[in-house]
């Protein structure tokens, strides 16, 4: 009997610490969240995807014009233990985890900017198109357990057209440790009057040559958001992905005249092969 017992608890713990090290090799992705691409499968050096998504989106922040847009997909990446250096589209950044309950992203990205082309129905017709900026995001999570079930999010986008903050909290869906499965955010946004009215005001000389009101807004709470996300592996390369996003504006912004619409929405989906 104490033969059994004992041959019952050494299977107990090889079973233990082989789950254990299962769970360790699955620990791939810098952190395991889906909304952070991490390419490299856990191996330090140059890792690479490629890919497109398709988007329907509103035609410019505050539209009630909807349409879709393909766009690229994928990134280069740089890893070096905790630390991933990245070139992502119109992004150039670094992102890294200290204490393992830390993850830290610092990006320098270019903002298209608006064109008055960009409403079909000539509702921006007479504002002219906005400026093209650099921008400078600062991003941090911070994990409230271990396995980045649960976590707090803040980003501020700072550039020469103003600042935009936003802070809330996210869920992760599944077990996986790869990167993969889902997560969702919700999430209040802030902009001072500067990107306020980059987006949303009117002044004189464009109320002039459009006939819409002058329009100025102060700084504060934007609107609230709510986005969802989801990545899955078909294979060893190919991967699939999808993000949903809502933004309900604040009623401030809801009553300029380039506001169309109450929120903003957006539905992707995409593939990426992993080189």
């Amino acid at each position: 009997m104490k033969k059994l017992t004992g041959l019952l608890s050494i299977m107990l713990v090889q079973s233990f610490m082989s789950h254990t090290a299962l769970a360790e090799d699955e620990k791939t992705a810098l952190v395991p969240l889906p909304s952070v691409d991490d390419f490299t499968k856990g191996q330090d050096g140059w890792s690479f995807g490629l890919g497109f998504g398709v988007e329907y989106e509103s035609a410019y922040e505050g539209s009630d014009e909807f349409g879709f847009e393909a766009q690229p997909a994928g990134a280069v990446q740089w890893r070096s233990g905790d630390d991933i250096f990245y070139w992502a589209g119109e992004a150039l950044g670094w992102r890294g985890v200290r204490s393992d309950k830390w993850l830290f992203d610092v990006a320098v990205a270019f903002d298209e900017g608006r064109e008055e082309s960009d409403s079909d129905d000539g509702r921006l017709d007479g504002l002219g198109d906005t400026e093209e900026d650099t921008e400078l995001v600062l991003q941090s999570r911070y994990a409230l357990d271990d396995d980045w079930r649960y976590w707090l999010v803040g980003r501020v986008v700072t550039g020469g057209t103003g600042n935009l903050g936003l802070f809330g909290v996210g869920y992760r869906f599944g077990d996986q440790l790869d990167g993969t499965g889902s997560e969702i955010n919700l999430v209040g946004v802030f902009h001072d009057s500067e990107y306020a009215n980059k987006g949303f005001g009117i002044n004189a000389q464009q109320s002039a040559a459009s006939g819409l009101p002058q329009t100025n807004l102060s700084g504060g709470l934007r609107s609230i958001g709510i986005d969802y996300t989801y990545r899955y592996y078909l294979n060893d390369n190919w991967q699939i992905f999808g993000e949903a996003l809502y933004e309900h504006y604040r009623s401030d912004v809801q009553d300029s005249p380039i506001a169309r619409s109450d929120y903003e929405a957006e539905v992707s989906v995409g593939f990426i092969y992993i080189f």
